[in-house]
């Protein structure tokens, strides 16, 4: 009789312990995403791409890849044949965790863009989805601005 109250018991407070886990407990990432993502409203998923150029200076987008949780499309601007800078125009913001996820997760992946000057880059742990979407809209800009 102890071994099944003591069972159930250890088994309850598994259970309350697992339950009460929280991933995040940073909340301002959710409330205060970052400045530097561009947004575009259009929800499209469709394959674009822009060129534009101005002194040397190219823009061009990547296709907009669709994902289990929306479309992810990266802009790159590219001067000299180096990435100088990277937009994220579209990516899942359709609930309050795909902001969470995402206000972390593509400053990372932007950065890690600048950083190596290619596709080579790892993918942001929590946020393989985007991470997959951002990576291959990556791939099909740096392929159009021919680097």
């Amino acid at each position: 009789m102890k071994r099944i109250v003591l069972w159930l018991l250890s088994t309850l407070s598994v259970l309350v312990l697992l339950f009460g886990y929280h991933t995040s407990t940073d909340s301002s990432l959710a409330t205060n995403p970052p400045t530097s993502i561009v947004t575009d409203d259009t929800g499209s998923a469709d394959a674009a791409s822009s060129s534009e150029s101005t002194s040397g200076t190219t823009t061009v987008s990547g296709d907009a890849v669709s994902t289990q949780w929306g479309p992810v499309q990266v802009e790159l601007t590219v001067e000299d044949g180096a990435i100088t800078a990277v937009d994220v125009v579209q990516y899942p913001q359709d609930n309050p965790r795909d902001v969470e996820i995402n206000a972390y997760a593509i400053p990372t992946l932007v950065q890690e863009t600048l950083d190596q000057q290619s596709a080579d880059i790892d993918m942001v742990s929590g946020a393989t989805v985007t991470s997959v979407g951002y990576l291959q809209s990556l791939q099909s800009a740096l392929d159009r601005a021919g680097l």
